[in-house]
């Protein structure tokens, strides 16, 4: 066989070897969603209206990955699971599901939504993640920063720290995503308490004024 005959047939079986070569998959992802056990109640609609804005995050928490600190200043995420949504979409899904829930605030909208609201509920997600205490045990933690703010002018009408603690008693992955569902209803009841609370006295002071 001539050299250019044979250099075209060993480039045919490279052609063969590559396409039949199997890639290494990445590797599976199972895919939660937040839990909720919130009940829904009938309650009397409230005149204003309200926007739920999406939580300013860290670049670890602005993904979906599920976090976890293990020890001291380190932050991982839980291998081979993921949130259904990056942690700050989740957050607000979640929010508004509670007002809605809740029944007292029926005229809802969503930032990405660019509607006008009489309020807006803003605010800086700095914790959502599951934390291993020294002492032992395992806790799951929500800091969530809330600012309610005047729609029209964007005047700051009240703010507060919010932080949920749950402990867990199953660290498999199913039984954190469990306790994240229980600390998240927790710090949705405490929010839509006080934000209707908040925006009330603000209404009861403008009628007065």
């Amino acid at each position: 066989m001539s050299l250019p005959l044979r250099l075209l047939a060993a480039a045919g079986l490279l052609g063969m070897t590559g396409a039949c070569s199997i890639l290494p998959q990445g590797q599976p992802n199972d895919v939660y969603r937040l839990p909720v056990q919130q009940a829904s109640q009938a309650a009397t609609p409230v005149a204003w209206s309200l926007r739920v804005n999406k939580p300013l995050a860290s670049e670890v928490l602005a993904g979906p990955r599920i976090a976890v600190i293990p020890q001291g200043n380190v932050i991982s995420s839980y291998q081979g699971a993921r949130w259904s949504d990056p942690v700050p979409l989740l957050v607000r899904n979640r929010l508004l599901d509670a007002f809605q829930r809740d029944g007292r605030v029926s005229r809802l909208s969503a930032d990405d939504s660019n509607l006008q609201a009489d309020y807006e509920l803003v605010g800086e997600l700095s914790a959502f993640q599951s934390e291993y205490r020294q002492e032992g045990g395992v806790d799951v933690l929500i800091r969530y920063d809330a600012r309610l703010v005047l729609g029209r002018s964007q005047r700051i009408l009240a703010s507060r720290r919010f932080e949920v603690r749950q402990p867990l008693t199953d660290t498999q992955v199913p039984g954190v995503v469990s306790g994240f569902g229980v600390a998240g209803d927790r710090l949705a009841r405490q929010l839509v308490d006080w934000t209707v609370a908040q925006a009330s006295r603000e209404q009861a002071q403008a009628k007065n004024q």
